[in-house]
């Protein structure tokens, strides 16, 4: 997981994260990946799902996201950048 957090963090500083569920859902540019929170409500992880199955983007759930983030209560985040999505989606599923 510290892997991850190291990419989370320079999505962050480079300006490729979006961070909380309206932000994601209000965004027009393109995603390449969500990770929602387990411990979200079932509202978020509603909007969520239909966001990333609409906009045909992954969506990975994971345990303590705001740890990973470095925001507390942070719920869900997106990024835009496929390269850094794509390492972490490998990261998540063990490749």
């Amino acid at each position: 997981m510290k892997e991850v957090k190291g990419i989370v963090g320079i999505c962050r500083k480079a300006g490729y994260a979006i961070i909380g569920g309206e932000n994601i859902k209000n965004n027009s540019h393109k995603m390449y990946l969500i990770l929602v929170d387990k411990n979200s409500g079932n509202s978020l992880l509603r909007e969520m799902t239909f966001t990333a199955s609409s906009r045909n983007i992954p969506l990975i759930k994971v345990q303590n996201l705001q740890e990973i983030v470095g925001i507390e209560n942070c719920k869900a985040v997106a990024f835009k950048n496929k390269a850094l999505s794509d390492e972490i989606i490998g990261i998540l599923k063990g490749e």
